[in-house]
């Protein structure tokens, strides 16, 4: 895919990142987060992504939620251990929260597989919010891939296409909010 035109990254680079990249890294962090990450970047989509923003001594919850409301989509990399963690339904809660529109990418997985497991730990409003935020994501058509039989070429295309037709529509109801007030 081609780089962005100047006019469209000036206009798009101004929030600490465009994309936040909502994945569990022990099962996509060197491979599907991380070449979107980079995919993206060399496109001239500024993205988040833990690994890559972050540097040892930054606070994990003020970071990630920072750059989850800073951000104009999100990217969600559901795998099989996705949902045993905290951090990436507290996320994924986030994003739907705060209306980011996400882009579903089931990587190993299928959406009816995904389900909030309540281990004890969690408060249960946490729970709650978590359940909710995950239903939204499966009702929302996204990507699905098998790592063993897809391509990887492919995939990064596809999810590259649609965060930046995403961020070309949030640009556009950004643009014509304004023109209404």
């Amino acid at each position: 895919m081609q780089r962005l035109p100047t006019k469209f990254i000036t206009k798009i680079a101004r929030p600490a990142c465009d994309v936040f990249i909502n994945h569990r890294g022990i099962d996509t962090k060197r491979n599907v987060a991380g070449l979107l990450y980079d995919n993206l970047t060399r496109m001239g989509v500024r993205s988040f992504l833990d690994s890559m923003n972050m540097k040892p001594g930054d606070r994990l919850f003020h970071n990630i939620d920072r750059g989850i409301l800073g951000c104009k989509v999100g990217v969600a990399v559901f795998s099989p251990r996705y949902c045993d963690s905290y951090f990436c339904l507290h996320e994924l809660a986030l994003l739907m929260e705060s209306n980011k529109r996400v882009v579903p990418i089931f990587y190993d997985v299928k959406p009816s597989e995904l389900m909030v497991k309540d281990n004890g730990t969690c408060p249960p409003a946490d729970l709650q919010r978590f359940a909710f935020a995950l239903e939204e994501a499966k009702n929302t058509v996204g990507l699905t891939f098998d790592s063993l039989n897809g391509d990887w070429s492919k995939l990064l295309r596809n999810a590259s296409e649609a965060v930046i037709m995403n961020l070309l529509e949030v640009e556009e109801e950004r643009k014509h909010a304004r023109k209404q007030r």
